[in-house]
């Protein structure tokens, strides 16, 4: 039986972590947009990590906004997250949307140091909701053909308001 999907947060010495458990679906991302906003806006940013270990499923907009946050991170500081993951399905899921390319994958980390909380919910027009899936899905696209190929008519359809 799945779980219902919530994204838990910790920020210690400069490192974030988020921690995606259970099915982790659109309804989370208006809260993980915001999440990576403020993770960008620290002064004392060193680290981010991404631990899927408890994820039991996770849909396209959710991984779109993940690689979203890794290219702002090679962008604004220089340097991959780490996604860690020890689900052999979810791996190939991950390496099959290029992730390998745009991450530090590890089977295991460290417990942070700062105990984890809920991201708080954040609501979202229909509008923005339907912003965030497109700008997820494109991002997604530019990772690999593949990708390309597999999410062109969805964008295609959003962008025409279908």
């Amino acid at each position: 039986m799945m779980t219902t999907g919530r994204i838990q947060f910790a920020e210690s010495e400069g490192t974030f972590v988020l921690k995606f458990i259970g099915d982790v679906r659109l309804t989370l991302c208006a809260a993980l947009d915001a999440y990576i906003e403020r993770i960008f806006s620290a002064l004392d940013f060193r680290a981010i990590v991404i631990d899927l270990t408890e994820t039991q499923a996770i849909d396209s907009t959710s991984l779109g906004l993940l690689a979203k946050l890794s290219l702002l991170s090679q962008k604004k500081v220089g340097f991959l997250p780490t996604l860690v993951s020890d689900n052999e399905d979810m791996n190939r899921l991950l390496l099959s949307m290029g992730f390998d390319q745009v991450f530090n994958m590890l089977p295991t980390c460290l417990e942070p140091t700062a105990p984890l909380q809920d991201l708080p919910p954040q609501q979202l027009s229909e509008e923005l909701v339907r912003d965030k899936v497109l700008e997820a899905h494109r991002i997604l696209m530019g990772l690999n053909d593949s990708n390309r190929e597999a999410f062109c008519d969805l964008v295609n359809a959003l962008e025409s308001g279908c």
